[in-house]
């Protein structure tokens, strides 16, 4: 047992705390992003949050996806999948968007960001 009763006191991991890769092996891109993990199947995109995240995690079949906004910003960026039946957020002048399909990055995750685009439209069929 850990010094505190939530805490672990060796450095093993088990499923839950697996790296992202591990967890999802078939996965054709993932990319760890400030508000959750996305990741890319050849026939969905699965958004895995963090845990402080407001949204849960979600999957979005291929044939419901109709197209991917990515603003790469100044320090904070974002990537929106466009989903059939979600409504798109705009943001408003001095914000990004927030919804479900939304992931914002820094500026370390814009390569992974416009990787994501390009492999998710590259599935799209909706």
């Amino acid at each position: 047992m850990g010094l505190f009763p939530w805490g672990r006191d060796d450095d093993s991991r088990d499923g839950d705390d697996a790296a992202p890769a591990e967890r999802h092996p078939e996965a054709t891109l993932i990319c760890e992003f400030q508000d959750g993990t996305l990741i890319v199947y050849d026939d969905r995109v699965y958004i895995e949050r963090v845990e402080r995240s407001r949204f849960d995690d979600k999957t979005i079949p291929a044939d419901e996806i109709l197209g991917v906004d990515l603003s790469k910003g100044l320090t904070i960026g974002y990537l929106q999948i466009e989903q059939t039946g979600v409504p798109v957020d705009s943001g408003g002048l001095l914000s990004d968007p927030v919804n479900a399909n939304t992931l914002h990055f820094g500026r370390g995750g814009r390569d992974c960001a416009s990787d994501a685009r390009t492999e998710i439209l590259s599935i799209a069929r909706g």
